[in-house]
């Protein structure tokens, strides 16, 4: 047995790989279940005692050989291994890959939101596909009533409670009066979507911003200082604004707000349609009928809302003459509003 371990040391020290396979092939030749070394460690058991001691010094001599020759090949193949060629051409120069930009639509609610959020107001969102209640019903348009006429409307079900396409972000301001606590002061924005035939100056989707301030003591007055405040934010200390009468189912009384037009200067172009304003929102005082609907007692509470097409904003704040160009994806026109923080 001494000689097959000294003939198996002299075999292991002339051992040489070139492969990872080839190691691992010699290690299980050497050291695995059925393996050379294993092997004699199986006939150690059947060794006279007398001669165990000695055999056994060999025989761990011989399997550490085993392992330090293992680990002495996979050492000399990482130190000499090649590196494998490349398919790839790493000196070529990179594909340019052109870094994008927000959309003026999203650059401007975003200059909206935050105008708002430094006046107090928080931000509420809601579903774009509502029940009857939340766009008509709790807004004071009765079933049937010639005022919803306003928004020809996009139903998608029938029934008692129909659902639909809102029509304007305001369904989130009944949400929010059914749930929030008093008082509210919020910001809505959102996509809305009405059967309107496209032009230069609408469109069948768009999106608003809308807002909604319910608290005590609430009055018309303080209505007008909040629009002024956030036009003269938005287009400028120089900015004027004006409000006509107007009509709305959920507040009163209610009123158009005008901005001098900063496209002509108030000389009259066919975005102002020659007057020198462009109207840019609603507002009104909520109606009590609105108020009650949503379990806020109107002898108690007021407030005043109001209501702005982003699109329109942008259109008037970045002088384009056709909000179509929005919606077409016309990479010369989004490239634009690259450079616009």
């Amino acid at each position: 047995m001494k000689e097959k371990i000294e003939r198996l040391l002299a075999e292991i020290e002339e051992l040489k790989a070139q492969k990872e396979q080839e190691i691992e092939e010699i290690r299980v030749k050497l050291l695995g279940k059925k393996g050379s070394v294993t092997q004699l460690f199986d006939e150690f058991r059947d060794v006279l005692p007398e001669q165990k001691r000695e055999l056994g010094q060999v025989l761990n001599k011989l399997k550490v050989a085993a392992n330090q020759k293992i680990e002495e090949l996979k050492s000399f193949l990482e130190e000499n291994q090649q590196p494998v060629e490349s398919k790839y051409d790493l000196t070529k120069p990179g594909d340019l890959v052109e870094l994008g930009g927000r959309h003026p639509i999203s650059i401007t609610r975003d200059e909206i939101l935050s105008i708002f959020n430094k006046f107090g107001y928080v931000l509420a969102e809601g579903p774009e596909i509502e029940d009857d209640w939340h766009v008509f019903g709790a807004l004071n348009f009765p079933p049937e009533h010639p005022a919803r006429d306003m928004q020809d409307t996009f139903f998608i079900s029938g029934g008692d409670n129909p659902v639909l396409l809102r029509t304007h972000t305001s369904s989130v301001q009944v949400r929010a009066m059914e749930k929030m606590k008093l008082p509210i002061r919020i910001v809505c924005p959102g996509r809305v979507f009405r059967n309107e035939a496209i032009s230069a100056r609408a469109h069948c989707i768009f999106h608003q911003v809308e807002g909604l301030y319910i608290d005590t003591k609430v009055s018309f007055a303080d209505l007008k200082q909040a629009v002024l405040l956030f036009v003269r934010e938005m287009f400028g200390e120089d900015a004027q604004i004006r409000l006509r009468p107007s009509y709305f189912p959920f507040t009163e009384p209610s009123a158009e707000v005008d901005v001098s037009c900063n496209i002509c200067k108030g000389k009259g172009c066919n975005i102002c349609k020659g007057t020198g304003w462009l109207e840019i929102m609603g507002c009104g005082m909520v109606d009590p009928n609105v108020l009650e609907a949503n379990g806020i007692d109107s002898k108690v509470y007021t407030g005043f809302a109001f209501g702005m097409g982003i699109e329109r904003i942008a259109m008037l704040k970045w002088q384009v003459k056709d909000l179509r160009h929005y919606f077409e994806n016309d990479i010369r026109f989004l490239k634009e509003f690259e450079t616009v923080i």
